[in-house]
């Protein structure tokens, strides 16, 4: 007989799989977090081999292992729906599907301005779907913030999508200064300590994305 109340478990496992009180399944995040990584290891590689800036078989390479990381971002993106990682408001949930859908037309303009022939690549039909590339990096620097003051995800992972999302803020201001090459470095070396370094701690670490309420 003991007074001690026995710990509450905030997972338990269904036929072999972990599954959080909220009813997510950890594993499901993990996979995901790993798709961001390899996603974003992609991009990277190319980033690092060819930087962001140019033509040719370059630029197609640029584009469609850029489709890759924004394939990654999707997974990130399903995994902050799942945990409502924004918060339990309507407009919460409202900000992270009007993300999907930008980054979807994103993620179209990467794969048609990477397999199109030249002549129809900078077709004025593309523009808009272009603009969605920075706005779509603009609303996860918005949610990644959302995610912050929301508190449901919790220790690292509250604050690393942060460092993530602030790819843009680093490279472009060294772009414009130092140039193509020395961006080359920055942007691709800032995706390794951000995105895929935020895959990685979700797959090691998934329980931290399942708050506590």
């Amino acid at each position: 007989m003991t007074e001690t109340p026995a710990r509450v478990r905030t997972d338990v496992q269904y036929g072999g799989t972990t599954v959080s009180r909220s009813g997510v399944e950890l594993r499901k995040i993990q996979r995901l977090g790993l798709g961001l990584t390899a996603g974003t290891l992609t991009w990277a590689a190319s980033i690092f081999a060819f930087s962001t800036v140019n033509d040719g078989v370059p630029e197609r390479i640029g584009d469609l292992t850029g489709l890759a990381f924004q394939l990654g971002v999707f997974c990130l993106l399903a995994i902050q729906f799942r945990t409502r990682a924004t918060g339990l408001s309507r407009g919460s949930v409202v900000l992270l599907k009007v993300e999907a859908v930008i980054l979807g037309i994103a993620s179209v303009w990467s794969l048609l301005h990477g397999v199109l022939p030249s002549p129809h690549q900078d077709a004025a039909w593309l523009v808009p779907l272009d603009i969605c590339w920075p706005l779509s990096m603009l609303g996860m620097a918005v949610i990644s913030v959302k995610i912050a003051f929301a508190g449901r995800w919790r220790g690292v992972l509250r604050w690393w999508p942060l460092i993530a999302e602030s790819w843009a803020v680093v490279t472009v201001p060294s772009m414009i200064v130092f140039g193509d090459q020395a961006s080359r470095w920055v942007g691709g070396t800032h995706l390794l300590i951000g995105y895929a370094t935020l895959g990685v701690l979700l797959a090691v670490r998934p329980h931290l994305v399942i708050p506590k309420d």
